[in-house]
């Protein structure tokens, strides 16, 4: 029996834990294809993480020590529609949640080039909406013993997982919903930024053509940064020429907390090492870690 990687994990949870500037471009909930919303909630969507097994441990404690939450039961199962073994858990915080796995065989294509797992309403209808919205589907839809899955690929290469539940699972509401960020070429970005809002019923919130260059480590500049909310919750688009220095792109999530120097001391303590020291911009103050593992990931706190 094997089971898939965001629906495996959401359902071992239920045994395992008791839980969880004006804008450029005009915000439009109009699609060109019609069809429902596909998104459910920002709680049932997951950065997916791949670390080592000898570090599986380090990395989901190190996450509860810094944001708070709980952990799922752990297992080793197949999670892919070919054959593979890997270790996997759920890591619920307050602030987002993850699909943690620790491959001990090696991993087959595509898998751990998606970004996030992603629960949809309708697993046909999604697919069908995602290919007309122009999405490729890289991994056709596959059953596991709840539910269905799917691979798909955006313009600018921006690879995520669908995952849909023969019951619908009910958890508790974050208390801050973390930030997908995507960096993007110019090239890609529009096409991008157009067909996922159509697809996921979303919106541009903002569309800042000279963001604060500090922002990706280039404090002299600016750059375009575009953020996008919808049932799957929130979406940072960073256009750059990709002259990036490390570790800018390497950051999948963003994780907003109520006070950030609190929080980097937790992670410190946890093991986690800061690669970006706090700066402030544009009304907030954020940092960048690296946890256990080699996760990298951006914290931000809201400030007056």
């Amino acid at each position: 029996m094997h089971k898939s990687l965001s629906a495996l994990l959401l359902s071992t949870m239920l045994v395992g834990t008791n839980v969880a500037i004006v804008p450029q471009v005009l915000a439009k909930t109009t699609t060109s294809v019609k069809s429902e919303a596909p998104g459910v909630a920002p709680q049932y969507d997951t950065t997916h993480v791949y670390v080592n097994p000898e570090d599986f441990d380090k990395f989901t404690d190190s996450l509860v020590a810094t944001f708070g939450g709980t952990k799922s039961k752990q297992g080793v199962f197949q999670v892919t529609p070919t054959p593979s073994q890997t270790m996997s858990q759920l890591v619920l915080t307050p602030v987002g949640t993850l699909s943690v796995f620790g491959f001990k065989t090696p991993v087959p294509y595509p898998f751990g080039l998606e970004r996030t797992g992603y629960l949809v309403k309708d697993m046909d209808a999604a697919v069908q909406s995602a290919k007309a919205n122009g999405a490729d589907v890289i991994v056709d839809a596959f059953p596991d013993p709840i539910g269905r899955d799917a691979v798909i690929q955006w313009p600018g290469g921006v690879n995520m997982q669908l995952y849909w539940h023969t019951t619908k699972p009910n958890y508790s509401k974050l208390e801050t919903v973390p930030e997908n960020r995507i960096y993007i070429s110019k090239q890609s970005a529009d096409s991008f930024i157009k067909k996922f809002v159509n697809f996921s019923h979303g919106k541009v919130v903002s569309d800042n053509p000279k963001a604060a260059g500090v922002e990706i480590g280039r404090p002299n500049e600016t750059y375009r940064r575009i953020r996008v909310e919808s049932d799957f919750g929130k979406m940072t688009v960073l256009v750059t020429d990709g002259h990036l220095p490390y570790p800018y792109g390497h950051d999948m999530t963003g994780y907003e907390v109520k006070n950030l120097s609190e929080t980097l001391d937790k992670a410190t303590k946890a093991g986690v090492t800061v690669l970006v020291n706090a700066y402030k911009s544009e009304g907030r103050e954020a940092a960048m870690v690296r946890f256990p593992g080699g996760y990298i990931a951006e914290i931000h706190a809201s400030i007056k």
